[in-house]
């Protein structure tokens, strides 16, 4: 993931329809998920802790924000092949921005992918419940 990290928010979130467009079906695409999560970096069992919990979630998500406003990294994990998946696409998308322009970008691969239309409405909500624990990170950045 850090390898991208000097692309820009948008040609992120580009780079993952593109990535999406090549599989034909869903089923192939939830497998792609499913594989991105497993590329997440190790989470330490001690950050695993109800202050960095995603409340929302269906799955136990845990996400914690470093660094400062100039750039904000995040490391998360879940109990779920599906939504570690979806973390690993958050956080291509948000990790190792400024809180400026992660308060400003909106997830529109979301909707691009068709994942608003293929995620069960738990998974749904948790996703929605990440993205806000990420943006309030951030706006609280730019507030210190």
């Amino acid at each position: 993931m850090n390898a991208i990290a000097h692309l820009s928010a948008d040609q992120a979130q580009q780079e993952i329809v593109d990535e999406f467009a090549f599989f034909g079906d869903w089923t192939e695409r939830y497998q792609y998920l499913i594989d991105l999560g497993k590329q997440l970096p190790e989470f330490p069992d001690d950050l695993k802790i109800e202050d960095y919990r995603v409340h929302g979630c269906q799955s136990m998500v845990w996400l914690v924000p470093s660094g400062n406003a100039d750039k904000l990294h995040f490391q998360a994990t879940s109990d779920s092949a599906i939504v570690s998946g979806l973390i690993a696409l958050v956080l291509r998308v948000y990790s190792d921005r400024s809180a400026r322009d992660i308060v400003a970008t909106d997830p529109r691969f979301i909707e691009a992918i068709g994942l608003a239309k293929h995620l069960s409405p738990t998974r749904s909500n948790g996703l929605a419940a990440m993205l806000a624990k990420i943006k309030a990170y951030a706006a609280a950045m730019l507030k210190a």
